[in-house]
């Protein structure tokens, strides 16, 4: 008598190349994980001052753009705004180690909420990670005079 044994893996799939995140997760995925995100940030005490208050929601949205361009998407962002220079767009901005630290956190709670597809995480939060510490563009010893010079 042939017996069928059935094995349950608690195993990872391998993680993904950075260009096929969007393949696995499209649309759909950076839609939840970026709306996750943007759900905690207007009343976060560090970055929600960061944020244009009237803006939340073209933020979003470029955000959402940006990151399906980045891993693999259409690419709607540059068609739309050209290069990222992603450190240009921020200066504006006083993000020191706090801000980095806290977006970090918060997108780390937003990718737990959007149920992404385990073998995308590791490579979404390498490019997170990564991203946020290069943003760095402030020091807690310089004076904070970089949201008062904003048109």
């Amino acid at each position: 008598m042939n017996e069928v044994i059935s094995v349950v893996s608690n195993e990872i799939p391998a993680a993904l190349p950075e260009d096929q995140i969007y393949n696995t997760i499209g649309d759909e995925g950076f839609t939840r994980l970026i709306a996750a995100f943007y759900r905690r940030v207007p009343t976060d005490d560090i970055l929600g001052p960061l944020y244009p208050q009237q803006d939340f929601a073209g933020a979003e949205e470029r955000l959402r753009l940006f990151l399906i361009q980045r891993f693999g998407g259409p690419t709607t962002y540059s068609n739309q705004r050209g290069h990222p220079r992603l450190r240009m767009r921020h200066a504006p901005f006083p993000v020191d180690e706090r801000a980095r630290n806290r977006w970090i956190q918060l997108m780390e709670q937003a990718l737990q909420e959007a149920n992404l597809p385990p073998q995308a995480l590791p490579a979404l939060r390498k490019y997170f990670l990564d991203t946020a510490t290069f943003m760095i563009n402030h020091s807690p010893n310089e004076p904070n005079t970089r949201l008062n010079q904003r048109g």
